[in-house]
């Protein structure tokens, strides 16, 4: 006879049960009070209320469901408004005048750090000087070498500087002080710029942005619009006359892409 007791899983004792498998009737998990029913069982009865959420279930929000996990954000509660959009922070170099600074902000209505071009027509434009749709796209197309449809603090900033410059140009040269600049002021004030152009090309220019069909001036922001595209085209044209000579040699696609910004502008 061995030494050790006898083990229960003896001759006719039932086998143990399975890892993760079902016990064996009158193992353990057997109901004590003659109830069937494996371990873990409920009771007959629950008490009353919902059931318990599952195990590792996020309990529920107070009067709201439970968002599902790695979805999109729930809306905010009812009666409260969404949260601001961020804006984008316009920033100015160090020394800038406040006007200039005052005045982008206003017309950022946005609060996206740039301005479009309805944008900077309300800016450009004052009680007694309005400015184009047309200028103002020529100053776009200028001033702003990414060919954005919006500018930012720097261009405006140089933009506003540069439209000064020619304020004063235009003042100086309106010797008459008519508001308007006649076929010789016109040359006069377009020569101080570094462009000398001949009597056929200023009577043309003269005719073309005096909007009065009088051919007899111009006023400031038609100046504004007649110096911007002399200056384009003569920019143009330089970049192409390497030596300086007075004469350059252009593709046909190029003279296209030199002078359609300055029609369709």
């Amino acid at each position: 006879m061995s030494g050790y007791p006898t083990h229960p899983y003896g001759s006719g004792a039932p086998p143990p049960p399975q890892y993760g498998g079902t016990p064996h009737p009158n193992q353990y998990g057997q109901n004590v009070h003659g109830q069937s029913g494996g371990y873990g069982q409920p009771y007959a009865s629950q008490p009353y209320g919902s059931a318990p959420p599952a195990y590792g279930a996020p309990p529920p929000a107070y009067g709201a469901p439970p968002p599902a996990y790695g979805g999109a954000p729930s809306a905010p509660p009812y009666g409260y408004p969404p949260p601001p959009k961020q804006q984008s922070q316009a920033v100015f170099a160090p020394g800038t005048d406040p006007e200039i600074i005052r005045c982008f902000q206003a017309c950022d209505q946005d609060g996206s750090g740039a301005i479009d071009d309805k944008e900077l027509q309300k800016a450009l434009s004052t009680a007694n000087q309005a400015f184009s749709m047309r200028t103002v796209h020529l100053l776009m197309f200028h001033f702003n070498k990414n060919s954005s449809t919006k500018i930012g603090p720097k261009e405006f900033t140089e933009m506003w500087l540069g439209l000064q410059a020619w304020r004063a140009i235009f003042e100086r040269f309106d010797r008459d002080r008519s508001g308007k600049i006649d076929t010789m002021e016109l040359r006069d004030a377009l020569l101080s710029l570094g462009y000398s152009l001949s009597p056929m090309v200023l009577q043309l220019l003269l005719v073309k942005y005096d909007k009065t069909g009088q051919g007899r001036g111009i006023d400031y922001n038609n100046f504004i619009e007649c110096s911007l595209v002399v200056k384009g085209l003569t920019d143009k044209f330089k970049e192409k006359d390497k030596n300086y000579t007075g004469s350059a040699t252009l593709t046909y696609e190029d003279f296209m892409l030199t002078v359609l910004p300055f029609i369709v502008a």
